[in-house]
């Protein structure tokens, strides 16, 4: 399965990524999986990881972590904004 990952805001400052483009493993198929996966790269993936305040998007559909993903998903992740 392969999929487009979308990093924006801070994220995509400290991961030095905007996007790319991922085969998955068979096992991967949710947005909590893929986060996990993303984050077990370790050093700045860890902003991805468990516990970190991060949002998720599906084709542009705000989703929860049990989402899931299939091929030729865009799945795209940032930090929780505010406005003013």
């Amino acid at each position: 399965m392969s999929i487009k990952v979308l990093y924006f805001a801070s994220l995509r400052e400290t991961l030095g990524y905007s996007h790319e483009t991922l085969t998955l493993p068979a096992d991967i198929s949710s947005v909590g999986a893929l986060r996990s996966h993303l984050a077990s790269r370790g050093g700045v993936w860890e902003a991805l990881g468990e516990g970190r305040n991060v949002r998720a998007a599906v084709n542009q559909d705000m989703v929860g972590p049990e989402a899931p993903v299939a091929d030729r998903d865009e799945v795209a992740f940032f930090p929780p904004v505010t406005g003013g």
